[in-house]
């Protein structure tokens, strides 16, 4: 059973009862407040917590939740909406994993269940080709270091300029003989000062498979 927090001031099934956050082993339970969501973790597992991006002080909710030891390793899911914006920096830059769009699209529940099933990270060492799509830096080319790496996405370590939200091309030969991979991703998160994390949103012909091969040739770091 999967345990979800919803923290919404209204109710979002008519939103999202299509979605797999609807399906029957997904226990939902809702919250109002960030200490809401810690006496939830503290009685039992949270899977993921979804946060509407619509309710006051969305972004102060997400950062205080990051930063309590009892949720500060759980997933967390913001609710886009248009008219708050698309981009929702706010909240990616306090600590969310991703931005979910409403109404959902075709990718919606793969993406959330991918986000809820924390998949196993390698720590490694290997040169990443980086290439920023669209926008007035679009076809900026330059190289950086992948430091961690998981089959959802990876830690970079770059010292060219990189932001939140920036949608990224990425080349790099997986170590030990497991091959090239081409991937697109967004930059979901900075560590200053040089560190960004990067949800990798698709993966060319079997590159998935093979990252998969080579994260779960060694132990998780």
């Amino acid at each position: 059973m999967i345990r979800a927090v919803v923290v919404a001031a209204s109710d979002l099934a008519r939103e999202l009862s299509g979605t797999a956050l609807f399906r029957s082993n997904v226990e939902r339970v809702k919250a109002l407040s960030a200490s809401d969501v810690r006496r939830f973790a503290d009685e039992s597992h949270v899977d993921v917590v979804i946060v509407d991006s619509a309710i006051p002080g969305a972004a102060g909710l997400v950062a205080a939740l990051r930063q309590d030891p009892a949720t500060r390793t759980t997933a967390i899911v913001a609710l886009g909406r248009s008219d708050f914006g698309f981009s929702h920096l706010d909240l990616l830059e306090a600590g969310a994993n991703a931005i979910l769009p409403l109404p959902p699209g075709a990718d919606w529940d793969d993406r959330l269940m991918r986000l809820i099933h924390v998949p196993v990270r390698r720590a490694t060492r290997f040169p990443v080709d980086i290439a920023i799509e669209g926008g007035l830096r679009g076809g900026l080319r330059f190289s950086g270091r992948a430091l961690n790496l998981s089959v959802n996405g990876l830690l970079l370590e770059c010292r060219e300029p990189l932001e939140i939200g920036d949608d990224v091309r990425l080349g790099f030969e997986l170590p030990g003989g497991h091959g090239p991979v081409a991937a697109t991703g967004t930059v979901v998160r900075q560590t200053p000062p040089h560190h960004f994390g990067v949800e990798i949103t698709s993966v060319e012909a079997d590159g998935r498979v093979r990252i998969k091969h080579y994260v779960e040739a060694s132990p998780a770091a």
